[in-house]
């Protein structure tokens, strides 16, 4: 107990300091558009989220963080407990493809690590409560599940009963209760169905029917989705990519083992096999956006630039990240098409502080002949990055007048990219500023 309250005080104090330098920052006055205004929102709130449900500040359920434990297993069939982590990922998945707010994965992970918490056991209310303060959510999904073997000869394994449980920490309030019953070949459209009441229960405001949901989430084979779940558990690359590829080979069109394989390649640097299993993403994924980041890089990296352009072109249309108006002016520059300085200069806007997007911005518009502002731009990135040794030489041959000359391999493909992915700070506000349903 001693160990957890520690964690706690530390977490708080953490998120005390972060808030107070959040609140100090500054933001550049180029930044006066509305999207660079909304960009600077995104940024502070970003920081602002884990102090803000620390602290207990009043806020609207919309707004709420909502952790999603892996369900207890209460059935005498250990070989069952991944079912645990299937339907919390399912949950998880649709809460967050809707605008929730919820806690990733990976740092609920470790909290429980942190708290020594035994995956799969059944959880008091009070263990409950712990691990949502830790984690800094308002809101907790948790429940379990039995399962009752079928009798000799019957068709079924036998039948799978799922419970669920929604909890307001802060108000110290139980909320909706959910169950369902099924067999276990059909935990697919069970899983779904708790998802799609958990949303129901969250964010009443969401315009799509159930039926919608379900065609958005057809159902997968039991073996394909116990294959992807423990490729989600495996700790060894090798492992991931085994259990990843035999999800896909039981289930053609199941589209979140191709993420994630798709992510796999990228990370080794291959870059053909990642386009590969990215553009197979299906659109209603909720990695669809991210798939379509890696894929705009992939095709960079093999030189397909103009099939570059396209991907980030859609994806800045989506949502208009900084990071994605800079890969997609990058990926322009290649390309050879115009309008790669004004892009730079609209992720300047969204982000004025980070020197990479000062940078590209002066050489997309040295490139261009303009020199003066290409120089403007090189001062920026150097202000915010004064070791930066390319920025400085490129900023005496715009000083010098000096244009870009055919075999210069100095000043060739100096364009930089982004190649981390974070859209949760711009889907939080965007679905705290969006007027709700009525």
């Amino acid at each position: 107990m001693g160990r957890r309250r520690r964690l706690f005080s530390t977490k708080l104090r953490k998120t005390n300091n972060l808030a107070q330098r959040s609140y100090g920052r500054r933001a550049d006055p180029a930044a006066v558009s509305i999207v660079g205004c909304f960009g600077i929102l995104a940024h502070v709130w970003r920081r602002l989220i884990p102090f803000l449900c620390v602290a207990g500040l009043a806020m609207p359920l919309a707004a709420e963080t909502v952790l999603v434990v892996p369900f207890s297993n209460v059935s005498a069939a250990r070989n069952l407990d991944w079912i645990g982590d299937s339907v919390s990922e399912t949950i998880l998945e649709a809460l967050a493809a809707e605008g929730v707010g919820v806690v990733p994965p990976e740092t609920r992970d470790e909290i429980l690590r942190q708290m020594s918490v035994r995956r799969y056991a059944v959880l008091t209310r009070a263990s409950v409560m712990e691990i949502a303060v830790n984690c800094d959510a308002g809101l907790v999904l948790s429940g379990e599940f039995d399962f009752v073997p079928a009798a000799a000869g019957s068709a079924s394994k036998g039948v799978l009963r799922v419970g669920l449980r929604i909890l307001d920490v802060r108000r110290m309030k139980r909320g909706a209760e959910f169950n369902v019953t099924g067999p276990l070949e059909e935990l697919s459209t069970l899983q779904s169905r708790l998802a799609w009441q958990s949303l129901q229960s969250l964010s009443p405001e969401v315009s799509h029917t159930e039926d919608e949901f379900r065609r958005s989430h057809p159902a997968v084979r039991i073996d394909a989705l116990e294959s992807y779940i423990r490729g989600l558990l495996a700790s060894q690359t090798d492992l991931k990519y085994k259990l990843f590829t035999n999800a896909v080979r039981l289930e053609p069109s199941y589209s979140q083992p191709c993420f994630h394989l798709g992510k796999l390649n990228y990370a080794a640097r291959t870059y053909r096999g990642a386009a590969d299993w990215l553009q197979k993403v299906n659109p209603a994924d909720l990695h669809y956006r991210e798939a379509l980041f890696y894929l705009g890089l992939s095709r960079y990296q093999t030189g397909d630039f103009k099939g570059a352009v396209e991907v980030l072109r859609k994806l800045a249309e989506m949502i208009p990240l900084a990071e994605v108006l800079n890969n997609l002016g990058a990926a322009q520059v290649r390309a050879g098409e115009a309008g790669a300085a004004e892009t730079f200069l609209k992720a300047v806007e969204l982000d004025p502080a980070d020197p990479v997007y000062h940078y590209n911005a002066g050489y997309a518009l040295w490139r261009k002949g303009e020199y003066d502002q290409a120089a403007d731009s090189f001062r920026s990135a150097l202000q915010r990055k004064p070791e930066d040794d390319t920025a400085t030489l490129m900023l005496g041959r715009c000083l010098k007048k000096q244009g870009p000359r055919p075999g210069d391999l100095k000043t060739e493909a100096l364009e930089r990219l982004k190649t981390e992915y974070n859209e949760s700070a711009w889907l939080a506000l965007k679905s705290m500023l969006t007027p709700k349903v009525k």
